[in-house]
């Protein structure tokens, strides 16, 4: 069989592939937080029909050889952490990250995530939670007669309370990085967890060293190109067809072939 058909078999694969990819992309880009996911290939080991370096007449060696690929495969998806656009909401609990860093929210088994997703709420008992519940870490207890809250980009959350005109400062918001926030384990809902990949957290202060400073009334959109998307689409949907005629042309070659039998 020819080589040709398999090693096309293997583009359509990763093409397939490449397409998912940039369909999750372009399907999240109103999420807020979303960092774009780029997919990696490499080639598969090639067949060393003769290697470069091989001795010839002479006592001299082959210059170069010949090696025919066996095709590509799927080598990563790196989830790229560049900032996202701040779009203002008005709205006192949207906080934007604008730098470095995560928010902590406490899971329902009490581990803890990360998220760039700053869409919070007040529950029933005040505490600052995101959109499924989780609780913000640490935790911020907003007063129920709070008739203004306000947050400074270096993370202070304060509120003015009853017939008061001073403000109270009742918490202070941490983020927290990692050595490499790309082996981060993406686990839905906006959220990721730890991995040994990543590293382990470094907790700090907004606008302190490394870290990035907060943004009330803002929310980070996703970093999701959609121009940029459509012209990878349309180079993996070229690229896929190529294959498949590439398998096409494999297979008359070989029709061919069986009728000089």
């Amino acid at each position: 069989m020819l080589k040709a058909l398999s090693s096309a078999a293997t583009g359509m694969i990763a093409q397939q592939m490449n397409i998912d990819i940039i369909a999750n992309n372009m399907a999240n880009v109103n999420t807020t937080g979303y960092k774009k996911v780029r997919g990696e290939f490499q080639d598969l080991l090639s067949q060393t029909v003769r290697a470069p370096g091989a001795l010839i007449s002479q006592g001299t060696t082959q210059p170069v050889g010949i090696e025919i690929g066996l095709g590509t495969k799927a080598a990563a998806t790196q989830r790229l952490f560049a900032p996202g656009p701040l779009k203002s909401t008005q709205n006192a609990y949207d906080i934007a990250i604008e730098g470095d860093g995560f928010f902590q929210v406490q899971l329902d088994d009490g581990t803890v995530a990360y998220t760039r997703d700053g869409s919070f709420k007040k529950d029933g008992t005040g505490q600052l939670v995101t959109t499924d519940g989780y609780i913000i870490q640490p935790q911020i207890t907003i007063p129920q007669d709070a008739k203004e809250v306000t947050i400074t980009p270096d993370g202070r959350v304060s509120v003015i309370v009853g017939n008061e005109t001073v403000q109270t400062e009742v918490g202070q918001l941490i983020l927290v990085k990692f050595a490499n926030p790309s082996g981060l384990l993406a686990k839905g809902k906006n959220l990721y967890v730890e991995t040994p990949a990543s590293g382990q957290p470094i907790e700090g202060n907004p606008g302190s060293e490394g870290f990035g400073t907060v943004q009330q009334g803002y929310l980070e959109g996703a970093n999701v190109q959609i121009v940029e998307e459509m012209i990878n689409l349309i180079q993996a949907e070229r690229a896929f067809e190529a294959n498949s005629n590439l398998i096409k042309t494999s297979s008359q070659i070989l029709a061919k072939a069986t009728q000089l039998v």
